[in-house]
């Protein structure tokens, strides 16, 4: 099977996409992606000891919730639109590349 070089953009945004989502595995969005698993995980490391080791995922810290359930509520839905935004987004840079792949 022939190597593919992707470009350094969806590379960061494929490690982006996957330290976004404390709850998801490498496998499922490398799936997702439709790269290979072990080379999503080569660029996860790569990008740990470029950043100084430590984990490949942020620590996650705990904030006081707002007081309201409404406020908290809305925090969490800003919250995830972000991350389906960023994702919305990681997922049409990766179809434009594809498809320009395909293309002789």
């Amino acid at each position: 099977m022939a190597n593919k070089h992707y470009p350094a953009q969806v590379k960061a945004d494929a490690v982006a996409l996957y330290r976004s989502r404390p709850g998801t595995t490498i496998a499922q969005i490398a799936d997702d992606l439709g790269i290979n698993r072990e080379t999503l995980r080569s660029w996860v490391r790569a990008d740990d000891q470029r950043r100084g080791g430590g984990t490949s995922r942020p620590a996650v810290t705990a904030g006081e919730p707002p007081a309201d359930s409404v406020e908290a509520e809305n925090a969490e839905l800003r919250r995830r639109v972000r991350e389906l935004e960023e994702e919305r987004d990681i997922l049409r840079k990766a179809a434009r590349y594809f498809a320009g792949e395909t293309r002789w």
